[in-house]
Parts: structure tokens; C-alpha cells; sequence
């Protein structure tokens, strides 16, 4: 028999930094978990600006297109923040490589997504984001059950409407949470 943990995928749902967030680069983040197994997890902070625009990262790749090029990135993790991944909604799927996760969203690292963005072929909703945050096998569980992260179903609105500066209060409040009445410490009963 498996135990509870090694069942658990919570992959397209949330992480929500608990206040008492250690690790800075996490304090009240979003995360949206891309994938999560027994093997570990893999998400993208959706909450977090970079200091970099769309239009920076096209100069770079030698990407020419009339896009928007003011759309903002994000800040996806400390683990390969040379790396681009693109979380987006689910109408968009990349001829070389599309991971699809369900309820709406799908995430693709590979250039052709940045070229269709940058000619309007690109899916409706998009967060542009360099690095990720990854766990090894248990990690993620472990920090969950330390009081770490709360945890909850993704909703699109909240992922790419709101703005970023309100999407912790919102990812709580989608759990009845007031950010008020949490407590930065973990208690034992």
C-alpha cells in the first residue's frame, strides 16, 4: 500500500507562501506547481516581476515581431534563471514541445512560443518567466507539512487577471484565509 504522500499530485494547483517563508526569494509568493510526483515538483512563481521586458529578452534571441513588447516577465525560481518557461492557457500548443497540465493551462521553454508572441499567434494568456522552482523527492511535502505552503486549485483569473501585487491576498482569500489572521509559526497540536 502507498502512502498518502506518494499519491498526492498537486500538479495545476497553487503554492501560497505561509508568512514565516524562510527562503526570501519565496516570501509571499504563487506559485503554479507545472508538475509534481513522486520523483519531486517543478513550479513557476507567478507573482514576482523581473527586472527584464519582453522587449530585452526579443533583442537578445534576435526575435523581430510587432508585439506588445512592454509585456512583463517574472521571476520563476532560483533554479536556472537563465532558462524561459511561458505558463499559459490551454489554446496555445507549441509545435515543438507543449506541457499540458489541465483546467486551462498548458507551459511551453521552447523559442517558438516567444516568436509566436512576438506575431500575435500566441495564446491569449501568457506569464513569461526565467527560472523555476523545483523540489526533490519529498521536499515539497515536507515544507507543506512544516507549514511552509498552503496549497489550493488554480483559477486562470487569479494566474493571469489579477495583478501581481494582488495575487497572494487573492489565492488566500480563495481558501476563506485572511492574511491577518496568519501566523508565521508552526504549532503542533
Amino acid at each position: 500500500m502507498q502512502d498518502a504522500e506518494s499519491e498526492l499530485d498537486l500538479t495545476g494547483h497553487l503554492l501560497i507562501a505561509m508568512p514565516g517563508m524562510s527562503d526570501p526569494r519565496f516570501q509571499s509568493s504563487v506559485v503554479f506547481l507545472c508538475a509534481h510526483s513522486p520523483e519531486g515538483a517543478m513550479g513557476l512563481i507567478v507573482n514576482k516581476p523581473a527586472d527584464v521586458r519582453f522587449a530585452e529578452l526579443l533583442d537578445q534571441l534576435e526575435i523581430e515581431g510587432p508585439a506588445n513588447r512592454k509585456l512583463p516577465v517574472h521571476f520563476g525560481g532560483p533554479v536556472e534563471h537563465a532558462r524561459g518557461f511561458v505558463l499559459h492557457s490551454d489554446d496555445y500548443i507549441s509545435n515543438i514541445s507543449t506541457l499540458e497540465m489541465g483546467q486551462g493551462f498548458g507551459m511551453t521553454a521552447t523559442l517558438d512560443i516567444l516568436e509566436d508572441i512576438a506575431h500575435d499567434r500566441g495564446p491569449k494568456q501568457q506569464i513569461m518567466a526565467l527560472g523555476y522552482a523545483g523540489w526533490g523527492p519529498g521536499q515539497l511535502e515536507s515544507e507543506i507539512t512544516q507549514n511552509g505552503w498552503l496549497t489550493c486549485p488554480a483559477e486562470r483569473e487569479l494566474v493571469f487577471d489579477l495583478p501581481d501585487t494582488a495575487k497572494w491576498d487573492a489565492a488566500l482569500k480563495s481558501l476563506g484565509v485572511d492574511a491577518l489572521a496568519l501566523s508565521g509559526t508552526a504549532g503542533h497540536a
